[in-house]
Parts: structure tokens; sequence; C-alpha cells
């Protein structure tokens, strides 16, 4: 297989994992769908079904038992009254549920949901096994565990001990507690379609989370959007003023320094002095410049990009085609990635600084590597390396300050505005060199678009 057709099918398949992933929901909504669904709505039925429990399994009047069926039944009865405790205990936690933590509660919602479906699993022994009418009910069990386990894998693993719950139950009824003549009229095709319609039920509760999710993320990342664009919107207005009130003194002393040098034109030490302070003024105003640069974030939009398609461009840009510079590029890009909510030019010029050093570094030949990924802790990360002569390390601590260059031509802005444009998204930049070796700049960029995904 061509190594382009191998790409497209793990894009694929990348895709459709990215699809069907739930996405965990922050701690403050897992406990407001716990409390809405165990505590305000299961607290008031529980109530009502163990009072009516009481009554059955107590004070109504039940026909001669065999030994067998006598013994389940003593049985129920236990397990019922072990089930009303824990539940009382569970009731009074989750009235007091704010004194948990999250962790705890889903622990103990999953736990009594196991206890509720064995005893729903035993009543629905006593009235007719696989053909009891109790069946429903293990289907509204698996809509609650769906409600209030949002968690993927702990959603399908409590579903699926429902379904397994639920056939032991008629299992158990079967093979123990019917007659012969009771099993010929058994026939395999309600106990097929009930186990079924279990596992059916199961994948439609995680495949209405997801969509539910997806939602739910579409909503945040909406948030996330216009909460970034007020951040920048206020930042572009204290840049632009901030470069006003600085830039016209600069005017000033600028124009009053070229007056003194033109009065002092014989004095070759007052000349020294005056083009010394000229350079200091003119290198302030290259930086008032760029501050009035960032001014542009008012005008400027947020958009979701696609991290790969930048560097392709930001490549593009540094190397473009038909360049003679000689130098190899690597290209090793994450597949599926989420995309980056940030501006365009703000994040091209990340990557266009960290390549023009690469290449100036290189002069002609060498490699460089680019490479993109997911991160720890779920963010999104790229990595930029060339095997040039290095950095050397009593200057690797600083490559980041403003002025700070070893070209003859350069300002020593540029890292500084990669590490001033990375952290403006919340984002990271490290540096890491060995003389004569290599210089690798990794960047973590976090993003609501790259939320925590759990399965």
């Amino acid at each position: 297989m061509a190594l382009n057709e191998i790409n497209a099918v793990a894009s694929g398949r990348g895709l459709l994992f990215q699809l069907f992933k739930s996405v965990a929901p922050d701690d403050n909504e897992q406990r407001i769908r716990i409390r809405f669904m165990e505590r305000h709505t299961m607290l008031p039925v529980k109530a009502v079904y163990f009072i009516l429990l009481v009554y059955y399994l107590y004070f109504s009047s039940w026909p001669e038992l065999d030994n067998v069926r006598y013994t389940l039944f003593q049985t129920i009865q236990w397990f019922f009254l072990l089930c009303l405790a824990v539940n009382t205990v569970i009731g009074v936690m989750l009235i007091r549920m704010d004194e948990f933590s999250t962790r705890t509660l889903r622990e103990v919602v999953f736990s009594i949901c196991l206890f509720d479906a064995v005893l729903l699993a035993m009543m629905t022994e006593l009235t007719g096994g696989f053909e009891s009418f109790l069946f429903w009910l293990f289907l509204g069990v698996q809509v609650r565990n769906a409600v209030s386990m949002p968690i993927a894998s702990t959603q399908i693993m409590a579903n699926l001990c429902v379904s397994v719950i639920y056939l032991c139950a008629g299992a158990f009824d079967i093979v123990v507690a019917r007659s012969d003549e009771e099993l010929e009229n058994i026939t395999a095709e309600p106990v097929m379609l009930r186990a079924l319609l279990l596992v059916l039920m199961t994948a439609f509760c995680y495949a209405l989370q997801v969509l539910i999710d997806k939602q739910r993320r579409m909503d945040s990342e909406e948030e996330e959007f216009d909460r970034r664009q007020s951040q920048l919107q206020a930042s572009g207005r204290l840049a632009a003023e901030i470069a006003h009130q600085i830039k016209n003194p600069l005017g000033i002393i600028n124009n009053t320094v070229f007056t003194l040098g033109q009065l002092s034109r014989d004095n070759e030490l007052i000349q020294r002095q005056v083009a010394l302070v000229r350079e200091e003024v003119n290198k302030a105003d290259q930086v008032i410049t760029k501050l009035m640069g960032y001014a542009q974030l008012v005008e400027g939009r947020l958009a979701k990009l696609d991290v790969n398609d930048v560097l392709d461009s930001s490549i593009d840009q540094v190397f473009p085609k038909g360049h003679k510079f000689g130098t190899r590029i690597r290209r090793d890009y994450g597949l599926a990635l989420p995309p980056l909510l940030a501006q365009l030019g703000h994040i091209s010029e990340v990557f266009v600084n960290i390549l023009q050093n690469a290449r100036e570094a290189l002069a002609q030949g060498g490699e460089i590597s680019v490479k993109t990924s997911y991160g720890g802790d779920y963010t999104l990360k790229v990595i930029i390396e060339d095997n040039g002569p290095g950095i050397p390390i009593d200057k690797i601590d600083k490559v980041f300050e403003p002025y700070l260059t070893t070209k003859e031509k350069g300002t020593g802005l540029g890292l500084a505005i990669v590490k001033h444009n990375t952290e403006l998204y919340g984002g990271q930049v490290f540096i890491h060199s060995e003389l004569g070796k290599y210089t690798r700049f990794n960047l973590l960029f976090p993003g609501r678009s790259a939320m925590r995904f759990q399965s």
C-alpha cells in the first residue's frame, strides 16, 4: 500500500475515533447531573418504590411456594432490607452531596446502580423471570445511568452490568426455579429479543451522550471564543494607548538630539554621544512600532486554526518554491488534531520566526524537522528542530529576551515575539540546544477545543 494511502486510512480512523469519542464534562456539570437525577428525581421515586416493595414482600398474601422459591423469597426479603439500609445512607449523602468530592459521588452512584439492578432482578425472578413485565424497568435503569454517569467507560460498564444481571436472573429462573413442564413452554425468541433490546439501549444511550457532548463542546468553544476575543481586544486597546503615550515623547527627544548634533558639529565627543542616544531612541521606536502592531488585535478575529495548515503556510513563506537554501524539511504531523483557537497572524508569526532562525543558523544545507501531536495535559504540541550549530550554554536562558541577537542585522525581537505570542494564548515555549548538534523548540498550546477526552 502506498504511503499516501496508509496516511489516508490512518486519518480516516483518527477522524472516526474523534467522532465517537465522548467528552468528559467538568466536575461541576457532573455534579449537576447527579443532583438532578439521583437526588431530585430518584430519591422521591425510590421512596414510593420501597413503600410498594414493603407491602408486596411483607404484607401481601403469597400462595404456597416450593422449597426453591421459598428460599429465594427469604433471600429477597433480606436483600431488600440491605438495599433499604444502603439507599438510606446514600440518600443522606446525596442530600449533603456538597460535602463530598465528585469522584466519591461517581463511585457512590455506580455502586447504588448495581444494588438497584440486583434488587430489580430478584423481583423479576419473583414475577416471571424472562417473561416479567419488570423487564421494561431495566431499560429505565439504563437511561438513568446515562444521565448520572457522563463518563463513557463508567456508563457503558454500568449498563452492560445491568444487562448481565437481568440475563442472570432469567437464567436462574429457567435452570433452577422452573419445572420441566414450564420449560417446555419457553421459547428462545423472547429471550433473545429482550437481550438485544438491552444491548441496543446501552448503545443508544452512549450515542445520545456523544451527541449531547458534541453540542456542549461547541457551546463551550463559542464561549471561549468570545472570552478570548474580548481579552485580545482589551490588550489591543491598552497597547495602542501605551504606544501613543510613549511615541510622542520619543519623537521630541529624537528631534532635540538631532538639533543638538547640528549645533555641535565640531565637538567629536558630543557627536558620539548624540549618535548613541539616537541609536537607542531608534531601538525604542522599533519596540513601540511592534507594540502598535499588537493594537491590531482590536480589529483581528479569532479563528479555529488547523495547526498543520498554518505550519505548511509558514514553511512556504520562509522557504518559497524555487528557493536555493538547500535545507531539507521533514514533516511529521499528527492526525485529527483539535483546532487551535487563535488569530492566524499571531500563530503564523511564531512559526515563521522560529523557521527563519533555523534557516539562518543552517546557512546552506542542513535539516529542519517539524512535528505536531497531542501533548501532556490535553495540550497541542509543536516541535521545530534543526541540526545546526546550536546555541551557547551561556545564552540559552536569554534567547527570549528582547534585543539579544548573534546576527549583525538582527533586532533581537524575533524570539521575544515567539514567546509573547505563544503566551498570549496561554501557551508555553521551551528551547533545548546542544552545541554542534541541534536546537529544538517545544511549543505547547492549550485549548478548549482540546477538551479532555475520556473513554
